[in-house]
């Protein structure tokens, strides 16, 4: 997405122009135990061997995190890449998105290099990044050392043409619901693996790790839930009680360790207040933070066991964090409630300035932009875009907390 081999993010004020809009960790209560550092206009300049960014200008303000901003959210997408393209989108979102999410089947085809190369051409004149979701549908024993060589091979030139990637590989490992799901020694090896590969040959680049949100966990009677005779079970089974439930941690025992992890992630979409799923619904206030934070109580059940995913992954692990997906859920076949009122409602929480002040481990938050037909609620057709009618992408417009968010040049 870049188009120069470095990354050059400069953190100077949107008003002159900018290639990146900042934000100012000061403006709220820091989480404890992590302070970011303060923004000085910088360059991030190449990384070293060791796959840290440094800066000749400012090497002591410098995230030695792969691609994490010194501060601020990168402002992403999930588009539909059928009907859309990154440059539709910042025509009708009046700006340029830092960052562009895409499925891909892993290990890839022939064909799927072919799309992949086609997305970052797509990218790369816009001036973003992208986050390839890697989904292995084949089982985790298809992905081989060749596989990953490949893929890493690929990704370095694009880097070369200076368009950084973030891999996030196998998503929503804790869940049921996909062939690589609750299998925590076949994934962390596994992801460990692709990990050591691409930051030996991927400068630009950052693996990401990205857990479903743990309630309804272990998420039973779906095709891939653990069986009790797996030896894997032990391991999921972490208060030793015999059983896999909520009272587990749906998260540490997929981890693959820091120094696979490069940022983690989690995507939290509202689709409504109790299920099952179908009916537009107001979402209720703070659920967004309360679910990111393991504080959700609501009319669907108590999720307030759950741990605080910000507080163990970035405060305790220092790792970034990244919204990979987000999204309202709305039917326009229902006639109330409004539309814009629904979702603005949802992105007011999600954008909420207070909150990403509050919360600087935030670093990336993709809206999932597709109007699609959803097998949750019967194949009924879901819109979840801010920007698929002018009146509501007036509204999210204007709700953007520009002076927080990162975009591309």
């Amino acid at each position: 997405m870049r188009v120069y081999s470095s990354i050059r993010f400069i953190l100077v004020g949107i008003t002159a122009g900018i290639l990146i809009s900042t934000a100012s960790c000061a403006r709220g209560p820091q989480a404890a135990g992590r302070t970011p550092a303060t923004p000085t206009p910088l360059e991030l300049s190449p990384e070293t061997s060791s796959g840290e960014i440094v800066s000749p200008e400012a090497p002591s303000s410098v995230s030695s995190t792969r691609l994490e901003p010194l501060s601020g959210t990168y402002f992403g997408v999930n588009l539909d890449w059928a009907v859309d393209s990154p440059a539709l989108y910042n025509e009708r979102l009046g700006r340029h998105a830092a960052v562009y999410v895409r499925f891909f089947q892993f290990p890839l085809s022939e064909e799927g290099f072919a799309t992949l190369d086609a997305t970052v051409d797509l990218v790369a004149v816009e001036g973003g990044m992208v986050m390839i979701t890697l989904e292995p549908w084949d089982g985790l024993e298809a992905v081989t050392l060749e596989n990953c060589r490949d893929l890493a091979d690929r990704l370095r030139g694009y880097n070369a043409r200076g368009v950084p990637i973030f891999v996030r590989f196998a998503h929503e490992m804790n869940g049921s619901w996909y062939p690589w799901s609750q299998q925590p020694s076949a994934y962390i090896k596994t992801f460990q693996t692709l990990a050591g590969i691409i930051h030996k040959t991927v400068p630009q680049s950052a693996m990401v790790w990205a857990p479903n949100y743990g309630g309804g966990y272990p998420f039973s009677g779906g095709q891939f839930e653990i069986n009790p005779e797996d030896e894997d079970f032990k391991v999921l089974d972490t208060n030793q009680d015999g059983i896999i439930d909520m009272s587990d941690d749906p998260y540490l025992p997929y981890y693959p360790g820091d120094n696979a992890v490069d940022w983690v992630g989690m995507s939290l979409y509202h689709w409504g207040g109790t299920y099952p799923w179908g009916e537009n619904e107001i979402p209720e206030a703070n659920k967004f933070i309360s679910q990111l934070s393991g504080k959700y109580i609501s009319q669907n059940g108590d999720d307030s066991s759950l741990p605080d995913f910000y507080e163990l992954f970035y405060t305790q692990h220092g790792k970034p964090l990244a919204i990979p997906e987000t999204a309202a859920f709305y039917d326009p076949a229902q006639p109330e409630p409004d539309e814009i009122l629904l979702k603005m409602s949802w992105w007011r929480q999600v954008f909420d300035q207070a909150l990403l002040s509050t919360y600087p481990g935030i670093k990336m938050i993709n809206w999932f932009e597709w109007n699609k037909p959803e097998s949750e609620v019967g194949g009924t057709i879901i819109d979840w875009r801010t920007l698929g009618s002018p009146a509501v992408a007036e509204q999210f417009r204007a709700d953007l907390p520009i002076d927080l968010l990162i975009f591309a040049p």
